[in-house]
């Protein structure tokens, strides 16, 4: 895994050097979709939305040791809660990346007061702060390194 660092700041000097209309290396969300994907795993891990697990339980316990490795995160996943035609809520790339900034901080304030609190992820199943944290590294090392930002 790349030395990327879930810390807001290093992230938004990041996106900062996005544009909209930005290819990706790989897949098809434009940097807008990226950005909205991202506060959207943000939400879900302090548990905002509804969420079914989509794997068989008896690959949990193999998943969530997955997320303590250094193995990247492999390209072209698709999952069926997260498509490239998920109808992009933000007028532009910008407020979303301020959405994406308003739920980095629900995370961190989140975890800081209920540290103990699991929150289900549909292929990893119930996920606590520090594994979270790990996957949302993984997982934004992966987009951001889609776009050539790390």
């Amino acid at each position: 895994m790349s030395n990327f660092s879930l810390e807001l700041e290093s992230m938004l000097t990041q996106l900062s050097k996005l544009n909209a209309q930005q290819t990706p290396s790989w897949g098809s969300m434009s940097p807008q979709r990226m950005v909205e994907h991202l506060a959207d795993a943000l939400y879900m891990s302090i548990g905002n939305g509804s969420y079914e697990l989509e794997v068989a339980e008896d690959r949990i316990e193999r998943m969530q040791a997955w997320l303590e490795t250094d193995k990247p995160m492999a390209k072209d996943v698709q999952v069926s809660f997260a498509t490239p035609s998920t109808p992009l809520r933000n007028d532009e790339l910008e407020t979303a990346i301020d959405e994406f900034t308003d739920a980095f901080l629900a995370f961190t304030e989140y975890y800081e007061e209920n540290s103990s609190q699991t929150h289900l992820h549909p292929f990893y199943g119930n996920l606590n702060a520090s594994q979270w944290a790990r996957l949302h590294t993984k997982h934004f090392a992966h987009h951001f390194e889609q776009f050539g930002l790390i």
